[in-house]
């Protein structure tokens, strides 16, 4: 434990301590959760907004300015990863379970139980869905994934910094950046990390169990999820041992395996021209109404401000929680990539296709609907498998969704895992396995804590 720096000791202690309020006064905690969620929506949302259009603005710029053949390392760098290899791994640790969690149901809830901008169950509602989905899981969010990750990698490749959140405000705040102040920083973002992590780990074991059930017949409850999330402790934690170029390289790339197959069989099971039709309008949709969506905070009485804040500001306040994390990992896996390259790899690549993804999914769930089939009524974690129900093949694409689940969980945990070692780490790219290995269990104890204390309600409070 020589390698451990003030960060990892000052954030197990935070974690213990939000830990232990979680299991001694659950209905407490989850009151507190929701409050602050609530105030912080409510009184910030606009502070939100304009972030994330800056860093659009800023990552546009970086693309086509001079500053974009700059090569994240020396001249003479040359990528670590093939492009198929690295694209995979920051898709695996940029989205992981949310887009399975997320990919049927979003767009049915926007478009048919819950729609902001036009009758829910209309023709109009069902694009808007669609497109909103894109909305937000798109450029925003991936701009500031790029933002991040850009800094960490040219401080640290370009100007042999250390691998730290606080490194890259020294050209703002000087040395004090080594001290307190810096401190300070890398604990927010390792503690943040933790929790961003430990949502989407709950999200999955919610999910994993509801497939469970809905194919086997498991019990729905507390204890099977935290019989999931040790299994997937272990499996995650033995991946992370293996080191970088192994266990989290493998796992991308079987991810983008199990995703690809699951993605084509729902592609050519369901209405195929109907969802390529709908990706190509919905798609155009996304792109004529960016600029007013980012800025719609609907401030006057009458206004669909609770959906706003349900939503959108909910997926900004997710996004942000996940940037130190995923920043951090897809600038280790950058190194001797152009800034122009980088840039449209990280925001231009997965929008494109996360929007396709969507589209399959969320097409076919409302096109289900419309024939009389009501998925609306299921849990969010219910409306894939019984969408699938609705399908040829419905148990073999159930068993697919679950395992590409699984992978996800483990890549996303096995990812988060070797970021924390780092930034405990003092930035180090080889963190020792026993780091390792505590700041795992650590994301696993916060996301069993949140599903005790309040399941999916929790889970969105705590980001």
């Amino acid at each position: 434990m020589k390698k451990v720096s003030m960060v990892f000791y000052i954030t197990i202690a935070l974690v213990i301590i939000f830990v232990l309020l979680g299991a001694i006064i659950p209905t407490r905690f989850e009151q507190i959760t929701t409050n602050l969620n609530a105030f912080i929506s409510t009184n910030f949302g606009w502070y939100y907004m304009w972030m994330m259009v800056a860093l659009i603005i800023l990552s546009i710029f970086i693309i086509i300015s001079p500053y974009g053949k700059i090569r994240l390392g020396k001249d003479n760098d040359r990528p670590d990863f093939s492009t198929p290899t690295w694209i995979a791994m920051l898709f695996s640790a940029g989205l992981g379970i949310g887009l399975v969690f997320y990919g049927a149901a979003e767009p049915l809830f926007h478009g048919f139980l819950d729609a902001p901008l036009s009758e829910a169950g209309s023709n109009q509602a069902f694009k808007e869905g669609l497109s909103l989905t894109y909305f937000h899981w798109g450029f925003h969010g991936w701009a500031m994934y790029g933002i991040i990750a850009l800094s960490l990698a040219f401080f640290q490749f370009r100007k042999g910094e250390r691998g730290l959140i606080s490194s890259t405000l020294k050209p703002l705040f000087g040395d004090r950046m080594d001290g307190a102040f810096g401190i300070t920083i890398d604990v927010l973002a390792t503690f943040a990390t933790i929790f961003g992590v430990a949502t989407s780990l709950g999200l999955g074991a919610m999910q994993i169990n509801g497939g469970l059930n809905h194919l086997f017949g498991i019990s729905v409850s507390f204890w099977t999820q935290f019989i999931i999330v040790a299994i997937v402790t272990v499996l995650f934690l033995a991946s992370s041992w293996s080191g970088l170029s192994k266990g989290i390289k493998y796992l991308s790339n079987t991810n983008m395996v199990l995703a690809v197959l699951l993605f084509f069989a729902v592609l050519f099971i369901g209405p195929t021209l109907l969802i390529l039709n709908m990706f190509t309008e919905t798609f155009g949709l996304y792109i004529q109404q960016i600029v007013q969506w980012s800025f719609r905070s609907a401030p006057l009485e009458g206004d669909t401000r609770n959906w706003v804040d349900s939503w959108t500001i909910f997926y900004w306040a997710w996004w942000i929680s996940w940037a130190p994390f995923v920043g951090m990992f897809i600038a280790r896996v950058s190194r001797g990539r152009t800034i122009r390259e980088f840039m449209i790899g990280v925001m231009v690549v997965p929008t494109f296709i996360i929007a396709i993804w969507f589209a399959t999914f969320g097409t076919t769930a409302g096109n289900i609907q419309n024939s009389g089939v009501d998925l609306t009524q299921y849990s969010t974690e219910l409306v894939t498998f019984n969408m699938f129900d609705q399908m040829p093949f419905s148990f073999v694409l159930s068993i697919l969704a679950i395992l590409l689940l699984l992978t996800f969980f483990i890549t996303s945990a096995d990812s988060a895992t070797f970021v924390l070692g780092m930034q405990t780490t003092k930035g180090s790219l080889t963190p020792p396995n026993t780091v390792k290995t505590i700041m795992g269990l650590a994301q696993s104890a916060v996301a069993l804590i949140l599903l005790y204390v309040g399941g999916l309600t929790a889970l969105q409070n705590t980001i």
